[in-house]
């Protein structure tokens, strides 16, 4: 792993006794010494801690920049105001999700893309291919960290971590405020009440320590990508790789929500608008195991012996006790909500309920 790009957190994460592993392109913490369903039961249940500082940070700045990206990504800019986060897509012109991103409205001529790791490079680039002149994009990945605080008592940390910062404190789902040098803002991969921070990586280990000890005051501890993972797929979020990818569409994958059908231009427009108007070959849906086993990614889905299907993701889900997957399945096979499908787990069969995610109600407001 030496070839791996570090967190500004590493020390703390070894000091930690955690769990390292590669994730795209980064050496980040998978877990810590207590596992994986401890940190999940930390996040459903007080608070979690975790370093993402891996995804990466694309500083899109000039006269129009919020215009520009607006006119590449598929959310609509101008449903939010500077000082508010939108979930969007970035997409090839077939409809396929180069990934999807986080973008922070700052002002019309500044926006502050949050990629996932694996794609950062790649978004970059097509954003520099397509913009005007004056805009610039600028890789931000190594000298900001982010930290995210998940969990119903994550107010309570933040209260007094935070106290003097008035516009921190009372901030709305997915709108964000500067406290100092730290930018907070309401989001997560949870489904929890939470928050994100980005830091400067100089300071991130201070700000780090902090959060530590007042998540551990309130009964909390720091998470590793996965518990992260556990926690994202019991709500059905979709991790691009697996359930969006350049060969899964957002019309597929249940993602419609994130597409400004009413806008005039984005990339992947028309063939977006042609499958939404077609209807999908393939609807992304959950599957609750109603017998023993876990389903994993890459797994059959078969009804009466035929497979009408594909598993994206799957995992045990430690607040309910079974297994729970996402899985591609086939419109045409007349498969629906409520109906019964079985997965082939290695050979085995396991029975499973077809059912609308999340799995697990949602705290995020």
């Amino acid at each position: 792993m030496d070839d791996l790009v570090t967190s500004p957190l590493h020390d703390r994460h070894t000091a930690l006794g955690a769990s390292l592993g590669a994730f795209g392109g980064w050496s980040m913490p998978l877990s810590y010494p207590d596992g994986t369903v401890a940190e999940h039961t930390a996040v459903r249940e007080a608070v979690g801690v975790f370093d993402v500082s891996h995804l990466g940070k694309l500083a899109i700045t000039g006269p129009g920049a919020a215009d520009f990206v607006n006119r590449c990504l598929t959310a609509d800019l101008g449903k939010i105001g500077p000082g508010h986060a939108q979930y969007t897509l970035c997409c090839t012109e077939d409809g396929g999700v180069v990934d999807d991103i986080i973008v922070y409205l700052v002002g019309p001529d500044e926006v502050l893309a949050v990629p996932n790791a694996a794609n950062a490079a790649r978004v970059a680039s097509l954003l520099r291919d397509a913009a005007p002149a004056g805009v610039e994009i600028v890789d931000r990945h190594r000298d900001l960290a982010v930290i995210a605080v998940q969990g119903p008592r994550s107010p309570e940390l933040f209260a007094s971590m935070f106290a003097g910062f008035e516009a921190v404190a009372g901030l709305d789902y997915m709108a964000f405020a500067d406290a100092g040098k730290v930018r907070v803002c309401r989001t997560g991969y949870t489904g929890e009440r939470g928050y994100e921070l980005l830091v400067p990586a100089d300071d991130a280990a201070g700000v780090w320590d902090a959060l530590l000890a007042g998540a551990h005051a309130v009964g909390g501890r720091p998470c590793g990508l996965g518990a992260r993972d556990t926690l994202r797929t019991e709500m059905g979020y979709p991790l691009h790789g697996q359930d969006l990818s350049v060969d899964i569409s957002p019309v597929q994958a249940g993602s419609g929500w994130a597409v400004g059908w009413s806008k005039p231009e984005f990339w992947g427009r028309d063939a977006l608008l042609a499958e939404k108007e077609a209807g999908p070959a393939r609807r992304l849906r959950g599957l609750r195991a109603t017998g023993r086993g876990v389903p994993r990614a890459g797994m059959a889905v078969l009804r009466d012996g035929e497979q009408v299907g594909t598993t994206t993701s799957g995992t045990f889900s430690p607040t309910l006790r079974t297994g729970i997957a996402l899985a591609l399945i086939d419109t045409a096979s007349g498969v629906a909500l409520e109906d019964h499908v079985t997965v082939d787990v290695r050979g085995r069969t396991l029975e499973c309920a077809v059912v609308k995610p999340p799995f697990v109600p949602s705290h995020v407001r």
